[in-house]
């Protein structure tokens, strides 16, 4: 892979880490203000996303995993994640 490609992988998934956090940051906030367990629910959801970046990141840039089982551990998380969203906006309060 070309210094290029991976300079801009580790550039995006700084900014999804950045992004997601402060997502997940602000869901929570909203969790810990109102009580709302869904808002609970849609933080998790979040955070598990960002993680999914995270760990792909991580896993191909310092454990030498492969770009395509990154790319899998990223896409899981982010099923997992976004199926977590999904049940957060099915909640009642």
């Amino acid at each position: 892979m070309s210094v290029a490609v991976t300079t801009a992988i580790i550039a995006v998934k700084t900014i999804i880490l950045l992004l997601g956090s402060g997502v997940t940051y602000i869901a929570y906030k909203a969790y810990r203000r109102t009580g709302a367990r869904s808002l609970r629910v849609l933080a998790i959801g979040f955070g598990t996303i960002t993680l999914g970046a995270l760990l792909a990141g991580i896993a191909n840039q310092l454990l030498g995993v492969t770009l395509e089982q990154g790319i899998l551990i990223n896409s899981l998380l982010v099923a997992l994640g976004l199926a977590i969203i999904m049940y957060s906006l099915y909640l009642e309060r």
